[in-house]
């Protein structure tokens, strides 16, 4: 039986270590910098009634942040237009309303034929759970550079499901 979140049999000729993505700032972000640790990537909005999600996400980065684990947050504005804001405005936002200290990258597609490769070497190496249905969709990276898992909008950042996930592979 075929369903739409059944996983692809992944061969992973790349890993999440092989790519890069521009921060906040415009500046190259070579992810080879995280090889050996656990990343959780979240596609963020400051519009949406997931924002207060920040609050977790920063929470989980302080918790885990010293056994190598990294939150990166993804503006995207594909998502009932819940981020308008250019990256100086988002930036402000994430650190004036939730001094937020993990990575932000640059604002940036992340389903459809525009994504940013990263979203598509998700969906290519793990299937449609990867593909974000709304803002804050999270996708765990263990520290082989491969997927471990895949949490909806409505799983929080400090939900069981995540922070167990986070333990067993860290």
């Amino acid at each position: 039986m075929f369903t739409f979140f059944e996983k692809v049999d992944a061969k992973y000729e790349k890993l999440f270590f092989d790519h890069s993505i521009k921060n906040i700032n415009n500046e190259t972000i070579d992810l080879n910098q995280y090889k050996g640790k656990t990343i959780l990537l979240v596609n963020v909005a400051s519009k949406c009634g997931f924002t207060k999600q920040y609050t977790g996400l920063q929470e989980l980065y302080e918790k885990y942040k010293d056994r190598g684990f990294y939150v990166i947050g993804v503006p995207s504005n594909q998502f009932g237009g819940q981020e308008p804001g250019t990256n100086s405005e988002i930036k402000d936002f994430c650190e004036t309303n939730f001094n937020i200290t993990f990575p932000i990258t640059d604002k940036t597609d992340v389903k459809g034929n525009n994504a940013h490769d990263l979203y598509k070497w998700a969906k290519k190496n793990y299937g449609n759970s990867t593909v974000p249905k709304w803002n804050f969709h999270k996708i765990l990276i263990n520290k082989e550079g491969k997927i471990q898992d895949t949490f909806n909008s409505f799983i929080t950042p400090m939900s069981d499901k995540i922070t167990k996930q986070i333990d067993l592979i860290l």
